[in-house]
């Protein structure tokens, strides 16, 4: 019998947090599943890590080096099960957090997407979240202009939904979430479920946030190619705040650029800024 839903997680060099990873999936009060380990050609004996645990849900996919992108569509394409849940290797749920959402899904079939709330450590505190890092419900696309307003660890999504809206953008090494969520909310409402049943781990020096500078520069990749994607006519109102937060994040970070000697690049992004053009 297959699988209500297919649990993603992806890896890479991260085995110190992968074994309370994969418990906090094991111990869920919903079995229903199966647990997809995508390694993203770790060098630190990750798969020892897994096959510790002796389970008949686990199932062990190694790749070459490729990132996170890659390593999630890899997740969703070996996926058996009608819904997908995506936990990334640092972080953990609270042992109700399938059964509570994927009973609320079934309870709203008109959405294809949900989210939970999150509780946030950092270096082992808990952490506060700021005000514009509040979770939303129904239409958040104008949320998720700014930055990224789902949390990937946080999702339930019918499979059938990536038919829709396409897989992660392999190109990107950060922010592929924040680019798959726009491609999403540019179309579709997110259910939002009002528990906190995530909890994400921050901080330490493995993530990829703390790899990269100069977020903004893979967001307004990002917000272009929506503008340029023939699949999606955004109305006015979404044109004119898209274009909008294009222009601020590339005047934000083309004067950045300057300000730290990138002459060329910064110039680049301060005339792209002056390129797009509010609709009349």
């Amino acid at each position: 019998m297959k699988p209500l839903i297919s649990v993603i997680i992806t890896t890479y060099n991260r085995k110190i947090f992968l074994n309370t990873a994969i418990e906090s999936v094991l111990k869920q009060n919903f079995q229903n599943f199966e647990l997809l380990i995508i390694d993203d050609g770790s060098t630190d004996n990750t798969k020892e890590t897994v096959n510790s645990f002796i389970h008949e849900k686990i199932k062990y996919i190694y790749q070459k080096n490729q990132g996170v992108s890659s390593a999630r569509n890899r997740g969703i394409k070996s996926a058996q099960a009608p819904f997908i849940s995506f936990l990334d290797s640092d972080d953990t749920w609270k042992k109700n957090k399938l059964e509570i959402q994927y009973k609320t899904m079934l309870d709203n079939p008109q959405y294809l997407l949900s989210h939970t709330e999150e509780i946030w450590y950092k270096n082992a505190k808990i952490l506060n979240p700021r005000k514009i890092h509040k979770k939303h419900h129904g239409n958040i696309f104008h949320q998720s202009l700014k930055l990224c307003a789902i949390s990937p660890s946080t999702v339930m999504a019918r499979k059938d939904l990536f038919d829709i809206i396409g897989l992660f953008d392999e190109k990107l090494m950060v922010c592929e979430d924040y680019d798959l969520w726009l491609r999403f909310t540019a179309r579709l409402p997110i259910l939002l479920i009002p528990e906190a049943l995530t909890i994400k781990q921050g901080g330490h020096s493995n993530q990829l946030s703390q790899k990269f500078t100069g977020m903004d520069k893979f967001r307004i990749y990002a917000i272009k190619k929506l503008l340029n994607n023939p699949e999606i006519t955004l109305k006015k109102d979404k044109l004119e705040i898209t274009i909008k937060e294009l222009q601020h994040k590339c005047i934000i970070y083309g004067k950045g650029c300057l300000k730290h000697n990138k002459k060329e690049e910064g110039e680049y992004y301060l005339a792209l800024a002056k390129k797009y053009n509010y609709p009349k």
